[in-house]
């Protein structure tokens, strides 16, 4: 008895297995028809797999797609409702604007749907100055979370995305970038709005704001994301599609015929790719002072893994459980995390629920004895 629950308790902590149902490296094939961009790149948003390219490691000019990082480094910083007056400087700038002016109340998530939709250069640099406290600092901000997204070509000087020689990216980290954004709910909701109404002004009043992508209504299950354009940037475009439980991202940079070129290349996406249902998975876990030693934990859901030209991602799983787990438990109780990963990429979270209940050994107020507590203790000291 007492073997079976140490040995439950060491393989409980962190249990780690590899799922191999194929190498995820998709092979790109030329997509239908001309694509116009000078670069552009589609990738299966989980996984970041590129299923085409065209000079997506280049540096380019992104234009308002910066606001992309702008945008979530503001959502990040917290505190999204509390209102306050606007930045006198912030607000005078040249370019697409949310209609800030001097003295305007506002709120951080007011000015991120003012980035998202209009492409508000006001509302870049009104969050730059509140989140960095300065335009630079907030510059600063957005190459260190660039770095820490591993975006080894990109540079930010601007959080509008107005031109300067020195703020740059490509279309792989751009898209790299919009794959981390989207596990934002609140990015995920604002971007994939075709219009919004919100307050502001002084006094504030209500206003509707107009999203400027139009493939939101021009292509079936787009989600999003972001539109630019400077005269040297030209019209760049980051956005996602969802379809049958797959999520792409396509990026295109410099591209005349933008709008044409994210269908074609979606349409293409979706034809190699498909989502696959591995099931469910299930853990045995070591149970204190219930009716029995162990409990077995399994997934809320069933786990969905990318399947891009007929081969499925390779994953590894680690469960994240108690050491212990006291009774009593009710079925369906969450009890861990399940992370699901492709290579060094988290792809999946899934809590892990008992899959039955452990009932308290005694009934209601029941304690183990002392020579059980005391062996719980030992445990904790060894295999901590």
């Amino acid at each position: 008895m007492i073997l079976k629950r140490v040995c439950a308790l060491f393989s409980a902590a962190v249990m780690t297995v590899i799922c191999s149902a194929g190498v995820l490296a998709a092979e790109p094939k030329p997509a239908p028809g001309d694509i116009s961009a000078k670069a552009a790149v589609l990738i299966e948003a989980s996984t970041g797999t590129v299923i085409w390219g065209k000079c997506e490691r280049e540096r380019l000019p992104m234009a308002s797609t910066t606001k992309i990082m702008s945008t979530i480094l503001t959502l990040e910083s917290g505190d999204l409702d509390t209102e306050f007056v606007v930045d006198s400087d912030a607000v005078r700038t040249e370019g697409s604007s949310m209609g800030l002016r001097e003295g305007d109340i506002v709120s951080k998530r007011d000015l991120c749907i003012g980035m998202l939709l209009p492409s508000g250069n006001d509302a870049a640099n009104c969050a730059a100055v509140r989140v960095g406290g300065s335009m630079d600092g907030f510059a600063q901000m957005m190459n260190a979370k660039a770095s820490k997204l591993g975006m080894t070509s990109t540079h930010f000087v601007t959080p509008s995305g107005l031109h300067d020689d020195d703020h740059y990216s490509t279309a792989a980290d751009m898209a790299l970038l919009t794959s981390y954004a989207l596990r934002n709910p609140d990015f995920r909701e604002i971007c994939s709005s075709k219009s919004l109404k919100l307050q502001f002004g002084n006094p504030p009043f209500d206003r509707w704001l107009t999203n400027t992508n139009k493939l939101l209504s021009k292509y079936e299950g787009c989600i999003g994301v972001k539109t630019g354009f400077t005269d040297e940037a030209g019209r760049c475009l980051v956005s996602a599609a969802e379809r049958n439980g797959v999520t792409l991202i396509c990026v295109t940079l410099n591209a005349p015929d933008d709008w044409n070129d994210h269908a074609r290349l979606f349409d293409y996406g979706f034809s190699v790719t498909e989502s696959v249902n591995i099931g469910s998975k299930t853990y045995s876990c070591c149970a204190v002072g219930g009716d029995r030693d162990s409990i077995a934990l399994m997934t809320q859901r069933d786990i969905i893994l990318p399947k891009i030209n007929g081969k499925t991602a390779d994953v590894t799983f680690s469960a994240a459980v108690p050491q212990r787990i006291y009774a009593p438990v009710s079925e369906g109780e969450t009890l861990g995390l399940l992370t699901v990963k492709s290579g060094s990429r988290v792809i999946d979270e899934i809590p892990l629920i008992s899959a039955e209940s452990l009932l308290q050994k005694g009934g209601e107020g029941y304690e183990p004895p002392l020579i059980a507590q005391a062996l719980d203790f030992v445990k904790e000291l060894l295999f901590k």
